[in-house]
């Protein structure tokens, strides 16, 4: 059943409104109509199966036919801490860590990041296209939340932000001893966790320094060194196994 999010202001008791572009995707994409039966979330978790009543050039309008919790979203929250990656590599990030779960995706700016972000408006712009596209990977994915995508931070700024989650580590490829799954072994009962991945050139030698002064552990992913739009995704996709959420 086709899956579409909506403000929490657009749903009464009894009808859901779905205004802007995904109108327009069920009238001339999916060209459903009245009495179709479509699934519409709140992006608080809550779904509602609904059915067509009304549809008009703007807007589709569904009566509600039930509302359940969604259950596809994991009891630990995730926070990325991406360093800002080059091209379409933060598009590939975005798509595939929401697939995977992941709750929050902040976009850090270290040393050797390629990508500069010239002022407040260039930032701004960027985060509206990244959240755009965490809203399509989430209804794609069936996902009962959006993730929220930050605007950027310096990594200075990210190092605090951090500290507030229940587990944090970054993997490094100088790492040598420490390994996720110790990590995940003592931390079972946590609500949220958060990972930093540096960007193409990795981090320099004062961003490691200052991680470690800061209490992040750095973690080994083994002996072959991932891409920054591989490695987020792993990450992920090890934890929230190891956390018993895949």
């Amino acid at each position: 059943m086709p899956k579409f999010f909506t403000a929490r202001e657009n749903i009464s008791d009894k009808e859901i409104i779905i205004d802007s572009e995904d109108a327009k995707h069920i009238q001339r994409v999916l060209r459903l109509g009245k009495g179709d039966e479509i699934t519409v979330c709140d992006g608080r978790g809550i779904d509602y199966t609904a059915k067509i009543s009304v549809i008009d050039k703007n807007s589709v309008i569904c009566d509600i036919i039930s509302a359940h919790q969604c259950d596809t979203e994991p009891s630990i929250k995730v926070t990325l801490y991406q360093g800002l990656p080059k091209a379409a590599k933060m598009d590939y990030i975005i798509q595939k860590t929401t697939e995977l779960g992941i709750c929050r995706i902040v976009p850090v700016k270290m040393s050797r990041c390629v990508v500069k972000l010239e002022n407040a408006a260039a930032e701004k712009k960027k985060t509206e296209r990244w959240q755009k596209i965490a809203y399509e990977a989430a209804k794609q994915s069936g996902r009962g939340v959006i993730p929220e995508i930050a605007m950027p931070m310096t990594f200075d700024q990210a190092l605090p932000d951090m500290s507030g989650s229940d587990m944090v580590f970054a993997p490094h490829e100088c790492e040598t001893d420490t390994r996720l799954n110790g990590i995940i072994n003592s931390n079972k009962n946590i609500r949220t966790a958060a990972f930093m991945i540096g960007p193409e050139g990795g981090y320099d030698l004062t961003e490691t320094d200052k991680l470690r002064a800061a209490g992040i552990k750095t973690i080994t992913l083994g002996r072959r060194i991932l891409r920054t739009e591989t490695a987020g995704e792993a990450v992920l996709a090890m934890l929230m196994y190891g956390m018993g959420e895949i």
